[in-house]
């Protein structure tokens, strides 16, 4: 090295811990490029020709850099320490535990960190130290645990695109469902090898159409098994009380913006209730008939079908599309025992049923949401 001042491990009788202390204390830029120059030149095991004692002692010199030094030399032993199989723990505990500038080479790369040393980090040190310590290989279980434990979304996910991390079968479990309404952990949950079929398909029925694909084709669902799941969908979006209205709330939203931008068609919508988002369909049929979302699922789910017919031509639904709807909506309601005769009275009903009778019908409603008789539509004469 260019300075004389510098220490050469690998010779014993140049190992002059005071030297390096001297350069601490002193804050020249000569000096601290000096003690950065030797730090970085530590050999990163005994391979390197340093015997047990000479190791002992460059490592006992450390200990008196971290207290000591400023941060730019804290960092660089840490970088250097990250690297070093034989690194004392109490030294890289100590180094995890400071500033994350100094923590993160050893947080996320050293071997010397046993597990209740990350869960302590993960306790007590700063949300920077808990993402650290989410990206490192092979995280263990209990370290899983206490990442998810945070509760923080970012560090969860962090967690969950970390595919050597373990996670245990109980707190995937919690994920998936805390997935129903965290969106962020969907993907990264969906793209984990390790998820299981079994919550691979309970995800289904609430992540997007994108990801629905992803889990059919990685857990190769067969089509009856999409289609189940799809209608179980529409059963969860009619029946879940207050998540499906989180679900709601948040395909108002999407519906306003595919309005905005011109996206909103009866062809979209109908794309829409085919990929088994039920949510975002009755949000788009509500924008196209201008009609409040909770009457448009009475209408959609009536045990008839007249007034689903009416607002279906309102909405510039042609007959397929009409046949899709209705059909999908008898899935996710009880059968019933005149449902062949419904059927044929609710087509019979839209083939007879002009646009400018629909849309007066379905002005009504605008005007008056719950009208006596609404379901008691007469056919046209």
């Amino acid at each position: 090295m260019s300075n004389a001042n510098v220490v050469d491990f690998r010779d014993t009788e140049k190992i002059e811990g005071e030297i390096l202390v001297a350069l601490a204390h002193d804050r020249s830029a000569p000096a601290r490029r000096a003690l950065v120059e030797a730090v970085t030149e530590l050999p990163a095991s005994e391979d390197s020709g340093t015997s047990q004692r000479e190791r002992k002692l460059m490592f006992d010199i450390l200990r008196r850099l971290v207290h000591e030094a400023e941060m730019a030399v804290r960092r660089t032993i840490s970088l250097r320490l990250s690297e070093m199989e034989d690194a004392p723990r109490d030294l890289v505990r100590l180094l995890a535990n400071d500033k994350i500038e100094i923590a993160y080479p050893i947080l996320t790369k050293s071997g010397a960190l046993e597990d209740e040393d990350l869960v302590e980090v993960i306790e007590h040190r700063t949300f920077e130290h808990q993402l650290a310590v989410a990206i490192r290989n092979n995280i263990s279980e209990s370290v899983a645990d206490s990442l998810v434990d945070t509760g923080d979304k970012n560090v969860i996910k962090c967690l969950l695109q970390n595919s050597t991390s373990k996670i245990s079968r109980a707190t995937m479990e919690y994920l998936v469902e805390q997935s129903e309404r965290e969106d962020v952990f969907r993907e990264p949950l969906v793209r984990r090898n390790d998820l299981g079929k079994d919550l691979a398909q309970r995800m289904f029925l609430w992540v997007s159409q994108s990801l629905r694909e992803v889990i059919a084709k990685d857990w190769d669902l067969d089509e009856r098994t999409v289609e189940r799941l799809i209608t179980e969908a529409g059963q969860r979006t009619w029946n879940d009380g207050d998540t499906a209205q989180i679900r709601q709330t948040k395909a108002q939203q999407l519906a306003e913006t595919l309005e905005e931008q011109g996206l909103l068609s009866p062809d979209s919508m109908l794309r829409i209730l085919r990929n088994g988002d039920v949510a975002l369909f009755i949000a788009m049929f509500s924008r196209l008939t201008r009609l409040e979302d909770i009457f448009i699922k009475r209408i959609v789910f009536d045990p008839g079908g007249r007034a689903l017919a009416a607002a279906c031509i309102a909405a510039g639904v042609d007959e397929a599309g009409f046949r899709q709807i209705y059909g999908f909506s008898r899935k996710v309601r009880p059968p019933s025992p005149k449902g062949r005769r419904t059927y044929q009275e609710a087509l019979y009903y839209f083939a007879k049923t002009s646009a400018e009778a629909a849309n007066n019908i379905v002005k009504g409603w605008q005007s008056h949401p719950n009208p006596a008789g609404m379901w008691d539509l007469s056919v046209p004469g």
